[in-house]
């Protein structure tokens, strides 16, 4: 292989001084594009329209309204590589119901295309004004992957697949179309990532000229997607240091189009102003630090079974949100039967440990379908059968008896009121979670922070959770910080007012 996209950054770099902002990209929209972000495919359970506020919107164009839908649709993909560090486009599923009906247009085109191909080449003698299209088409393909410095590849592809010489071959019937699969074959494999040299070994196998080339056309497609993953990989640094500002003003161009984009956030906000936190605010320092506080405490509050992120300023991150809620409610249950276990039987440290990893690995699959504490309640019964089957499995191993009756009730009975959500332990464990994770969203240093006691054994997770939290978090206060802290100083102004009109009346009326 000769080139895996390695000898793109040289190129890459004089390309990003022309696109410094992530504003410079033109995207196509996920849901019509033969490629989607990966990690768009995610658990979604509230999805407002954004573009239909509570009253419509007055004075606005319909142009304005498109635009302002365009830069919401380029402002997620920005976000989605900014808080990704994994991201990626991928092939459109073929299983993907949502897409069935371009699906079924798409395969009865290219079948179209394809029946057309080969009849045209069995005629005689045969007809080539569609092989035309198909080499014009390869052509144009092979000329957007090849790199601007690869000057001697790109040449020698004007010249070959020279489309009127092509025509000229074509027309005096001597067009050996074999040959042209074989050369577009060899600069595939010049251009191509590694991941993509075997499929092209095996169409320079392939004897059949039709099939040769559907599998290049399949293959080139695929090219396209390595490419543009290259891209943004390259690419990433530029468009993280400026997605925060390109988030801003793409919000700020939603904002335009609605009689209040911001309904749904104030009424997030709010539920946690209280008299205590206004009188704190007494001023302009005073709001500062009630807003970070608040925004703590809303954020976190998120976390809950019973909350829901419908908030305009977090409408990107709903999915995230919503896959971290579940997270963090599973693995408090997790944690809550292992102190249950840990306090009921008595074990050896070995057998204890290896018990907890037992739990952890065997739980987490049962409890990936649980969403809510209903779905709790009725995934109880597998969850308390899989807990004593693996502590009998481990009490077998370590000393040859299984659990007696009395003490295998106790724990039944002890793993069952976990569906109560104001249980002690459960609350106790969702609490250290909770505050490992406010620690770890207001801490102003890197300093390493303590894995709550007694939850040791699901260290790994609570890092992930916390990691992936914490960058959700400080990006959305970046981009967002300025109306939260709006949003906020108009309520505890309006209220100090009503407050000082209050007293004001009640003076009054001593005087009098």
């Amino acid at each position: 292989m000769s080139n895996n996209y390695s000898d793109k950054t040289q190129d890459k770099s004089s390309e990003k001084e022309k696109e410094n902002s992530v504003s410079s990209m033109e995207w196509e929209s996920p849901s019509s594009s033969q490629a989607i972000p990966k990690n768009n495919r995610r658990e979604t359970e509230w999805s407002p329209n954004f573009l239909t506020a509570a009253s419509p919107p007055k004075f606005v164009s319909l142009d304005e309204i498109i635009n302002a839908a365009n830069g919401i649709k380029n402002m997620a993909l920005a976000h989605e590589i900014a808080l990704d560090n994994n991201f990626k486009l991928e092939k459109l599923d073929d299983d993907d119901e949502s897409n069935s009906i371009q699906k079924k247009v798409k395969k009865i085109v290219h079948e179209a295309f394809w029946n057309l191909l080969k009849e045209q080449l069995e005629e005689n003698p045969p007809n080539f004004s569609q092989s035309l299209v198909l080499l014009r088409e390869i052509k144009e393909s092979l000329e957007e992957l090849v790199l601007p410095h690869h000057t001697q590849i790109r040449d020698n592809l004007r010249e070959v697949l020279d489309i009127d010489l092509i025509s000229q071959q074509a027309e005096k019937g001597v067009l050996d179309f074999h040959r042209y699969s074989t050369y577009v074959l060899n600069i595939m494999s010049k251009v191509c990532a590694p991941v993509r040299d075997e499929r092209i070994r095996q169409l320079s196998e392939c004897t059949d000229v039709l099939e040769t080339f559907k599998g290049i056309m399949e293959t080139l497609q695929l090219m396209k997607l390595d490419l543009a993953n290259f891209t943004i990989k390259m690419m990433r640094p530029n468009i993280v240091a400026s997605s925060i500002e390109y988030e801003k003003k793409k919000f700020a161009e939603f904002l335009k189009v609605q009689a209040d984009g911001l309904q749904y956030t104030r009424q997030w906000l709010l539920k946690y102003l209280n008299e205590k936190k206004i009188s704190d605010a007494s001023n302009a320092d005073g709001i500062k630090q009630v807003t970070h506080y608040l925004l703590a405490e809303a954020y976190l509050d998120l976390l809950n079974w019973n909350a829901s992120p419908e908030a305009e300023t977090l409408m990107l991150d709903q999915g995230r949100l919503i896959e971290l809620r579940n997270k963090v409610n599973r693995l408090t249950i997790i944690g809550s039967i292992i102190l249950i276990c840990n306090s009921t039987i008595g074990m050896t440290a070995q057998a204890a440990e290896k018990l907890k990893k037992n739990i952890k690995k065997h739980l987490d699959v049962i409890l990936d379908s649980v969403h809510s504490n209903k779905d709790l309640t009725e995934t109880m019964p597998n969850i308390v059968v899989q807990v004593k089957q693996d502590v009998n499995s481990i009490l077998t191993e370590m000393n040859g008896k299984e659990l007696d009756k009395e003490v295998e009730s106790i724990l039944d009975r002890q793993i069952q009121e976990l569906i109560n959500e104001d249980h002690r332990i459960r609350s106790l464990v969702n609490l250290r979670i909770r505050q490992f994770l406010e620690k770890t969203i207001l801490s102003k240093n890197a300093a390493p922070l303590q894995v709550p006691l007694g939850l040791s054994s699901l260290q790994e997770e609570l890092i992930a959770i916390a990691a992936q939290f914490c960058i959700i978090v400080a990006h959305n206060r970046s981009v967002f910080s300025e109306y939260y802290h709006d949003i906020l100083a108009t309520e505890i102004a309006r209220q100090k007012s009503l407050s000082g009109s209050v007293k004001n009346e009640n003076n009054g009326t001593v005087d009098a």
